[in-house]
């Protein structure tokens, strides 16, 4: 039974949107709620968000509890001055979420890209990206004269720090100095062992030197390189000089930032030039590209007693690299910073991997050599490769001896990231999750084992395990008392549309959030894909025909809906089942026996179970026969079209978000601009529309197009998007015939995404929908200001926004939540493109890309025409029949706060960091 968790923003909203039995958490700042009307099924509904009081400084909680037993204080430290900050961002969330409790109180510490260090408050650590804050930090934020005084902030303040940096300073050695010089303790490896393990040069070097198999590599110093020996280097290791394929790398960077594919001499030295002259590092190393290997990584965990190392191996997992073979594309096939934290079908994972036994064990046996022999503590990630053939530039001779050797191939390590990200689905939390291990658990016996290395905490640390457990004993007494009755929950997200990626982090998040209260039995369900396969019509298949599994803990923390549904069907494959099963076996008989001498352990809290199929029917039956509500999470398709609405409802199953009606209108984009047309005395305008079927695109004259839609819509440039999909995929903006041709190009190829700057505009990747949608909508591109986060000015002023305001309009987006006819406004945020005129998928859902500013800073927007714009969002959602909750995105005129429609979303993105749970983080 997991311990009582004090209320994020997320849990706040997220708890809202269901229904309680009981009373909210006296630490929870809830949103009203009420139930449609009787007359019809009772759908979720929550009406204006209540203000409450901001609680109590927590960590006076920690200094006057006593000594039988007070909360443990962490501090937790993220930023960084590296272009991996947003990803820390995202990490601080994620730890932040899963550990806080009445027993552990949590300090939250950022640290901007000029090395200046913050106090933030949790609210600031739901933003998308550091950006949202970091030009706010001067003026709202306790900022410290030095990173010495921010030292000695934390060592009378926190007992430890969980430094969550990722990259240069926080795993360099760099924090973990200032913390060593400050007295801190914290979690992690000691500032010299981080030092030489994050330099990948000297990391090889010291592998080579303890007997592993490495990588070749050469090094690349700044205005070093010497080109006679890097072509003496290419012949060494057998590769071409003219096109020899290889990997350039800053030595000292994360393990996908500025990594790229390089051919022959001339280009590897030119792009290893490149990466020193755009600052990421001063040393560059260029590796032998293991053509036929596969990547692996895997999490490793100290479960030593003090500072006697045991470190345990968790299930590793295999990187698979889906190499396409349609010309969309030209980027070389590698595991880079896009790949590895936005999810698409571009990467597989597979834990356990599906290697041979031998080569698994092998996998782990090295590993925990190499984290004993390097010094490594609590936890890492450490990643590699596994060769199942020979390679030339490996000479077998000088490393027939070397470990890594096995019968079926050779297996090397080369990346060890001393922060492991710790997102709610990264490899830390999968891999813990298939041994035994909540993400609660997990962390808390990393933060308990880097306590119990420091004599200075054990005091602390035998306090606060004295009152985990006496809160565990309360709760425990508590449920026996009230009864074991809980209101069931099953959070469905998935299906097959271009947005189901973005579903699966949506129905993750609420399920993982809905969990920490006491009151509610949560089960994940993934919509499976129509058929079997993934297309973007969901409509095109007969919902009967459709499949719903529940899963267990472990089986929803994958990348994509694709990996959850192939882990599915695994389930009942004889032979993976046995692998998994004995490697599961193995590594919890290596933890079990281990972490039991701990006092503080208190046991494994996910015990394995099998997921289960049901036809849709048969899962709503399901539903209903468990008295259960339906939190709906599947983006676009049947999920958001008024399907699944219709069924739960004639079913009288409760429901989240708006009715069949509502959402039926909203999904088809022309049907919504007809619904709120005649608002515009309200000061709701909506933008002109052509539609047309595609194929009728696809076979007619370009040219004539082109010309018809300009004439008609009265513009120069059109903005195209599918009729009914969701809102970043397919959304270009086109300024010629040729642009309207590339378009038609991608669509009639089926290609998955445009790459970035194939139009005759800048703009980043696009993302299509595959197969192509059967109508596409043409709008005139509406120009907006360009908003600029500017850098701290050499003379010391603080980062700020410039904005020159020679254009009224803004794009912003709004959620809006509350009874039907009673809907109230958040506050809008602007969201500020980075790479184009459309904001990209990653700009709208991956964690820590993309700019929102929340609210509208006054210096653009005032307090009357904020007021006027919310008025007319609420205006629009209550003419709309939305209820529950929903977000609108639109356009607005900073002068007058008249609002110009973009689109609703009835089913709102709901992952960690979209705008929704950031504007509800800021009403407390």
């Amino acid at each position: 039974m997991p311990l009582p968790r004090l209320s994020s923003p997320a849990h706040r909203l997220l708890r809202a949107l269901a229904p309680p039995r009981r009373a909210l958490p006296a630490t929870s700042a809830p949103l009203a709620l009420g139930f449609a009307s009787a007359a019809s099924t009772p759908r979720l509904a929550v009406a204006a968000p209540l203000r409450a009081a901001v609680p109590a400084d927590q960590r006076d909680l920690g200094m006057e509890a006593g000594e039988q037993g007070r909360p443990l204080r962490v501090g937790l430290v993220c930023g960084g001055p590296s272009a991996e900050r947003g990803v820390s961002l995202n990490s601080a969330r994620s730890v932040l979420d899963h550990i806080q409790g009445e027993d552990l109180v949590v300090s939250c510490y950022y640290i901007d890209s000029g090395m200046n260090a913050f106090a933030i408050s949790p609210a600031q650590l739901y933003s998308n990206t550091p950006s949202d804050f970091d030009f706010k930090l001067e003026s709202l934020a306790r900022g410290f004269h030095s990173l010495s005084d921010f030292g000695e902030h934390l060592a009378t303040n926190v007992d430890i720090v969980f430094p969550v940096i990722h990259g240069k300073f926080g795993e360099d050695g760099g924090i973990q100095e200032l913390l060593e010089e400050a007295k801190v303790p914290f979690v992690g490896t000691p500032s010299k062992e981080c030092q030489h393990a994050f330099d990948k040069h000297s990391a090889s070097l010291e592998l080579d030197t303890q007997g592993f198999l490495t990588v070749p590599n050469f090094l690349v110093e700044k205005d070093k390189l010497v080109m006679p020996e890097l072509e003496a280097w290419f012949q060494t290791v057998n590769l071409s000089k003219e096109n020899g394929k290889v990997i350039v790398k800053p030595t000292r960077a994360g393990s996908s930032i500025g990594v790229v594919v390089a051919y022959g001499v001339n280009d590897a030295a030119q792009k290893a030039e490149e990466i020193i002259s755009e600052g990421i590092d001063d040393k560059v190393i260029i590796e032998v590209f293991l053509e036929e290997g596969t990547e692996f990584t895997a999490i490793v965990v100290d479960v030593g007693i003090a500072n006697n190392s045991e470190p345990v191996v968790l299930l590793p997992t295999e990187v698979e690299l889906q190499r396409s073979s349609s010309s969309d594309t030209k980027e070389d096939t590698i595991f880079n910073y896009r790949t590895k934290y936005l999810p698409s079908r571009q990467v597989a994972y597979h834990t356990p991997p599906r290697f041979p036994a031998e080569v698994i064990d092998c996998i782990r046996q090295g590993l925990s050599l190499l984290f004993r022999r390097l010094g490594l503590h609590d936890f890492a990630r450490i990643d590699g490769w596994f060769l199942p053939s020979p390679v030339s530039s490996l000479p077998s001779a000088e490393n027939s001896e070397k470990f890594g050797n096995t019968k079926y191939g050779a297996v090397l390590f080369t990346d060890i990231n001393l922060i492991s990200g710790m997102e709610q689905t990264s490899f830390l939390f999968q891999q813990a999750s298939a041994v035994g291990f909540s993400h609660s658990r997990i962390l808390r016996t990393v933060i308990q084992h880097a306590c119990s290395r420091f004599p200075s905490l054990v005091p602390c640390n035998n306090a606060w395990t004295a009152l985990s457990r006496k809160l565990q004993s309360s709760k425990q007494a508590e449920a026996i008392h009230k009864g074991t009755s809980k209101q069931k929950v099953f959070v469905i997200f998935g299906g097959d549309t271009s947005e189901r990626q973005v579903s699966l982090m949506s129905g993750t998040n609420v399920w993982l959030n809905l969990q920490g209260f006491d009151d509610l039995d949560v089960t994940p369900c993934l919509l499976a894909p129509a058929n079997g396969y993934f297309s973007s019509h969901d409509q095109d298949f007969s919902c009967i025909s459709r499949e719903v599994w529940t899963l267990p803990y472990s089986l929803v923390l994958r990348h994509t809906t694709e990996e959850v549904y192939a882990a599915c069907v695994e389930a009942s494959e004889p032979e993976r089942v046995e692998v998994t099963s004995r490697l599961r076996e193995q590594v919890m008989n290596e933890l079990g026996p281990a972490l039991s001498k701990h006092d503080w352990f208190a046991g494994f809290d996910i015990a394995y179970e099998e997921p289960v199929k049901y036809s849709l029917q048969q899962w709503i039956n399901h539903v209903k026969e468990s008295g259960a509500v339906v939190f709906i999470a599947v983006h676009g398709g049947i999920g958001e079209d008024g399907t699944i609405q219709t069924l739960l409802e004639s079913a009288g199953v409760p429901y989240t978000g708006p009715g069949p009606i509502a959402s039926r209108t909203c999904m088809n984009k022309v049907a919504t601009s007809l619904a709120v047309d005649h608002l515009t005395s309200y000061g709701v305008r909506t933008i002109p529309k052509d539609a047309r079927a595609t194929e009728e695109v696809l076979k007619s004259s370009l040219v004539d197009i082109w010309n018809e839609l300009i004439a008609k819509l009265k513009t120069e440039t059109v903005c195209v998007k599918p009729a009914r999909d969701g809102c970043s995929t397919g959304v270009a903006r086109l300024c010629c015939p040729k642009d309207l041709e590339v378009y038609a190009n991608a669509l009639r190829s089926k290609f998955q995404r445009l790459p970035a700057n194939c139009l005759s505009r800048a703009h980043g990747v696009i993302e299509m929908p595959v197969p192509p949608p059967e109508s596409l909508i043409f709008e005139p591109f509406i120009e907006t200001d360009e908003i600029i986060i500017s850098n701290k000015l050499e003379n010391g002023s603080a980062r700020h926004l410039v904005w020159k305001g020679e254009n009224d309009w803004l794009e912003i987006t709004v959620g809006v939540v509350g009874k039907r006819g009673e809907m109230h406004s958040l506050n809008p945020s602007i969201t500020v493109k980075e790479s184009g005129d459309i904001l990209s998928l990653e700009e709208k859902f991956q964690g820590g890309t993309g700019i929102n500013l929340t609210p509208p800073p006054a210096t653009i927007m005032s307090e009357d025409a904020l007021q006027r714009c919310k008025k007319s969002i609420e205006i629009m959602a209550n003419s709309l029949g939305l209820e529950g909750f929903s977000r609108i995105d639109a356009f607005v005129n900073v002068r007058s706060g008249e609002v110009l429609l973009i689109e609703v979303n009835t089913v709102p993105g709901m992952t960690p960091s979209t705008v929704l749970i950031h504007q509800v983080s800021l009403l407390v």
